[in-house]
């Protein structure tokens, strides 16, 4: 698999499409990985796209170069990850698409680089600029793996049964039936990743101040903290039966779009549309992309 060299990482990432076309970031989430987005790229392969497909740290064959460095993983390192990701390859200007951990990171981009995003997708998790407020009781309720992960017993749990763990959210955030046992074992190996356990704890305690930052990303996440919307064009992709963030908590996500902006919704699909619809999900992409 090829990879770029960072200061901090070696990225391995996949690539496909067409070579001279306009190169897009496909960026996954937790708990998932690359191969996340392979049936849209599989649907999308004719079309005049470069899509650039990277394994965030901690997962996969994405490996840090050196043991001394923080295994950090807010959103601003992520984004910066990215950034030196495409300036290894060449690549300039490009649009972003992310799902979960990567929604977050498309908007952190789009802020800290508006130069150099054309455009963000973003699949299931709302965008958090302005910063994130306390969520409701019902919606903690969902959020229980967030809270389970801040304490030591819980971190203590996931060490000894990161597949099990991941494996719940899996069952809880989408339609029954929606995965077969292949898919989630090959995935999986993902997360055998030595550093997997550290950056999904430090992702998750650092969103509700339980953790700071990663030093070097403090002006990214005061700049995301201190924005209210986004001017470049922008779609939300979400799954009408999303168990861990239901479409009540992104009716009000066009407020934070000042550009062309459209909100999907998907009957039957879960918090997984890109695996579980991919037909369609590919067909709005293209569209979106394409404009």
């Amino acid at each position: 698999m090829p990879h770029v060299l960072t200061e901090d990482l070696q990225i391995s990432f996949m690539e496909t499409g067409a070579q001279r076309g306009k190169a897009v970031l496909l960026l996954h989430g937790w708990p998932d990985d690359a191969t996340t987005w392979n049936a849209i790229v599989e649907r999308l392969r004719d079309r005049r796209l470069r899509f650039v497909i990277p394994y965030l740290r901690g997962f996969g064959p994405t490996t840090f170069r050196n043991d001394s460095r923080l295994r950090t993983a807010n959103g601003g390192i992520l984004a910066m990850d990215a950034i030196a990701l495409m300036d290894g390859l060449g690549i300039e200007q490009f649009s972003v698409v992310g799902h979960d951990w990567g929604s977050h990171v498309a908007e952190c981009l789009a802020i800290g680089w508006p130069d150099r995003i054309e455009r963000i997708g973003q699949l299931s998790s709302p965008p958090r600029m302005g910063g994130l407020r306390t969520p409701s009781f019902r919606q903690s309720q969902l959020f229980w793996y967030q809270w389970f992960m801040a304490t030591k017993r819980g971190a203590e749990a996931i060490a000894k049964d990161r597949r099990g763990f991941a494996r719940i959210q899996w069952e809880n955030w989408a339609p029954d039936g929606w995965f077969d046992e292949a898919t989630f074992d090959a995935v999986a190996t993902s997360f055998e990743n030595p550093d997997w356990l550290a950056v999904t704890l430090h992702s998750y305690r650092v969103r509700w101040e339980e953790a700071d930052a990663d030093p070097r990303s403090v002006w990214l996440e005061d700049k995301v903290k201190e924005t209210k919307s986004l001017s470049l064009p922008a779609v939300f992709i979400q799954g009408e039966q999303d168990g861990v963030t239901p479409p009540a908590m992104s009716e009000d996500v066009h407020r934070k779009f000042a550009g062309p902006f459209e909100r999907i919704l998907l009957q039957n699909v879960g918090h997984f549309p890109q695996r579980e619809d991919p037909e369609t999900v590919s067909r709005e992409l293209a569209v979106f992309l394409e404009a």
